[in-house]
């Protein structure tokens, strides 16, 4: 359960951690605590799963990856964990993962976003993964992002936040 402190720390995070040499260290300044305190109750609420996960959220377009796509891949689902390791492993791919098939309009079973800063650069990357799959590639495609989407997370309602956040 969540206590008074816990909830003061998920409200300085929920935007995200500061952009500070020690983001740890300036959560606890601004709490009053320490930041091992602020490290330890965050690892304790990851690890209790009322914190799902703590990662960075990169804007791809202002890094220069205009030319974002995500690659829908149809292989067989005995190869899926093997393949999709070696795939999310490579230093280009950004996230990878299983997700089911929904026949006869959807094939695909293995999706993975990757980014480049030229549609050359993404080309180049679609045929290292379809090299990678070999055979196991039945067929493939690519989703292209055209629009940034809002990346956030849970949003508390408190006080200290907006009105327009989400509660769940």
């Amino acid at each position: 359960m969540l206590d008074a402190i816990d909830r003061k720390i998920i409200e300085a995070t929920q935007a995200g951690l500061p952009l500070t040499p020690e983001p740890y260290q300036t959560i606890a300044e601004k709490l009053n605590l320490t930041a091992d305190e602020v490290m330890t109750r965050l690892s304790a609420m990851q690890a209790s799963g009322i914190i799902r996960r703590i990662g960075a959220v990169p804007n791809h377009y202002k890094l220069g990856y205009h030319y974002n796509g995500m690659t829908v891949w149809d292989i067989p689902d005995g190869r899926i964990d093997e393949l999709g390791r070696q795939v999310g492993q490579l230093e280009f791919v950004s996230h990878c993962y299983h997700r089911p098939r929904h026949l006869p309009d959807w094939p695909y079973n293995l999706f993975a976003m990757v980014h480049g800063k030229t549609q050359a650069d993404v080309d180049r990357q679609i045929r290292q993964i379809a090299d990678l799959l070999g055979d196991y590639n039945r067929g493939c495609d690519v989703l292209y992002s055209t629009k940034i989407l809002k990346k956030t997370g849970f949003r508390s309602r408190s006080k200290s936040t907006p009105s327009d956040t989400v509660a769940p």
